[in-house]
């Protein structure tokens, strides 16, 4: 379906891994981060063979959401565009919009601008959503925000994709009328996490499917669970699997891995070793967050730049 499009090509291919970021490239801990150099650092990842820069959804910063819960400060699809403006070919990726708390309309209008101005630089992951103050902020049910991710997601592709639809939705009602700009093909989009669906739903939708990370033996298990769903259905094409994956890139390159938060403190000679058992197991695309890194993120994007992206570099160069 994507063989045309340039960041997914650049992204993805069956049997092989691909490395992004997570912004913010900063090692804030449980700090808020200072977004400072951004663009130059994401300049740099770019130029060392990053695909992609991945963004997140949050509108409020929550004390109870310890992440810290303020994502990278500034609104995803404003941010990321202010990104994609400062930068020549990597993509922007989403983990994602948060389909409840966005109109699918007004979605729709949002990601067919940025694809338009940007072509093919845009990967749109989408989820359910699972931070509670800003559903009660937007005034928006949380125990229903599965049924309500299913129904902005369908809204979403026929309003994006089809020429005057017919709509008729809790969202509104699309009558004789289309949106525009209508787009030459499809933004690859990838669900995140389960949305509170099932494998035989995610099996059936999205272009692929972006799940938390896990060590490769668990991680392994939820990927087939996820394939075999969609050769159940009939669907035997290919779909790319994403993962983000905390690190904390250890001094030592033959520090061997020990975990952390949502990842791995690692030594870049063993971390070879773990990325190449995520691209056994059928991870196709894994995405760095810095945050809870001891070193610098600059001295680590270097590092990474130098000595382990030659062994991932984008594909179709």
């Amino acid at each position: 379906m994507f063989e045309q499009h340039q960041s997914y090509q650049r992204m993805y291919k069956e049997g092989a891994l691909t490395l992004g970021l997570h912004l913010p490239l900063e090692n804030y801990q449980m700090k808020t981060p200072t977004m400072a150099n951004q663009i130059e650092l994401a300049q740099a990842a770019e130029n060392y063979g990053f695909t992609t820069l991945w963004l997140r959804d949050v509108i409020l910063e929550d004390p109870n959401f310890l992440d810290p819960a303020v994502g990278q400060i500034y609104d995803i699809l404003i941010y990321g565009t202010h990104l994609l403006g400062q930068t020549k070919k990597i993509a922007l990726g989403t983990s994602a919009l948060v389909l409840p708390l966005r109109h699918p309309l007004r979605m729709a209008k949002e990601a067919a601008t940025i694809e338009a101005l940007f072509p093919e630089r845009f990967i749109m992951g989408v989820s359910s959503g699972d931070r509670r103050a800003d559903f009660l902020g937007l005034g928006v049910d949380h125990p229903s925000r599965g049924v309500q991710f299913r129904e902005a997601l369908s809204y979403l592709e026929k309003i994006l994709y089809e020429h005057y639809p017919v709509i008729d939705s809790r969202y509104g009602q699309i009558q004789q009328a289309t949106l525009v700009p209508k787009l030459p093909q499809k933004i690859p989009t990838m669900i995140t996490g389960f949305a509170q669906q099932d494998f035989e739903w995610l099996g059936r939708h999205g272009d692929g499917w972006m799940y938390y990370p896990q060590a490769p033996i668990r991680q392994a298990e939820v990927i087939n669970s996820w394939r075999e769903s969609a050769i159940n259905q009939n669907d035997v094409a290919f779909r790319p699997f994403s993962m983000p994956m905390h690190l904390d890139l250890a001094e030592d390159p033959n520090e061997a891995a020990t975990p952390i938060r949502l990842g791995f403190r690692v030594g870049r000679n063993k971390l070879l070793e773990l990325l190449k058992a995520y691209q056994d197991i059928g991870v196709n695309h894994l995405f760095f967050a810095l945050f809870d890194s001891e070193r610098p993120a600059d001295e680590v994007i270097h590092e990474l730049g130098e000595y382990v992206l030659p062994h991932f570099q984008p594909h179709n160069q």
